[in-house]
C-alpha cells in the first residue's frame, strides 16, 4: 500500500516534513544573522542548513520540534565554518560595520542600534543564548540542546547577558523603557489607560 499523498501529489510525511522547516525559515534567519552579523553571510548559512536537512530528513524524528532541529544544524554549520575559516574579520570599532548601515532617523531606531551594539559586544556564548531564549522563544532546555550544554549553563549565560546589557545600555530601572518625559504625554494621550 502506498503512502497517503498531500493535495500537491507529494507523500504526506514530505508535505508535512517541507511545510514545518518552511515555517521556521524566518526565525532560522534570524538566529543565523546574529550569529554571523552579516545578512549575507546568514542567507548562505540559511540556505546551507536547508540544505543539509533535506538531505538528512529521514534523521528528524516526527513528534519532534523541526525548530530546535534546525537550530542546531544552522548553529553547527556556524561553529564548523568558522572553525574553516580560522576566525571572523576583525571590526572592533565597529567601523567596517558602521559603513554598512545608515544612520537612524528616529529614536526608535537609534535605540535599535544602540542594543545592537550592545548585542554585538557581547561574549558569543552570552549573546547566542540570550538571543535562544529572548529573541527566538525557545525554552532553556530547548536552547540548552541547541547549544549542547546543560540548562544550568544556559540559564547563566542569559543572566550574564541580561545584567552586561543593562550595564551597556545604562538601564536601571523601569523608567528607562518606553517614550522619554518630553514624549509620553504624547503617547498617553493617544493610548488613555497606558
Amino acid at each position: 500500500m502506498a503512502a497517503p499523498e498531500s493535495a500537491s501529489g507529494q507523500p504526506a510525511d514530505l508535505f508535512s516534513f517541507k511545510r514545518e522547516m518552511l515555517a521556521v525559515l524566518p526565525s532560522l534567519r534570524a538566529f543565523a544573522v546574529s550569529l554571523s552579523r552579516r545578512h549575507d553571510r546568514a542567507d548562505d548559512l540559511v540556505q546551507e542548513t536547508v540544505m543539509k536537512a533535506w538531505g538528512k530528513q529521514e534523521s528528524f524524528q516526527p513528534g519532534t520540534s523541526m525548530r530546535a532541529w534546525l537550530f542546531t544544524i544552522l548553529r553547527n554549520e556556524f561553529y564548523s565554518q568558522m572553525r574553516r575559516k580560522g576566525r571572523e574579520l576583525p571590526d572592533p570599532d565597529g567601523v567596517f560595520a558602521g559603513n554598512l548601515a545608515t544612520h537612524p532617523e528616529q529614536y526608535g531606531k537609534l535605540d535599535m542600534g544602540d542594543f545592537k551594539t550592545a548585542l554585538d559586544s557581547l561574549p558569543d556564548d552570552q549573546r547566542e543564548a540570550i538571543v535562544l531564549i529572548g529573541a527566538s522563544g525557545f525554552s532553556y532546555e530547548e536552547a540548552a540542546e541547541i547549544a549542547g550544554v546543560a540548562v544550568g549553563t544556559i540559564k547563566s549565560r542569559v543572566n550574564r547577558a541580561r545584567v552586561k546589557l543593562q550595564d551597556l545600555l545604562g538601564v536601571d530601572g523601569e523608567n528607562d523603557y518606553g517614550p522619554d518625559e518630553t514624549s509620553r504625554p504624547l503617547v498617553n494621550k493617544a493610548f488613555p489607560g497606558r
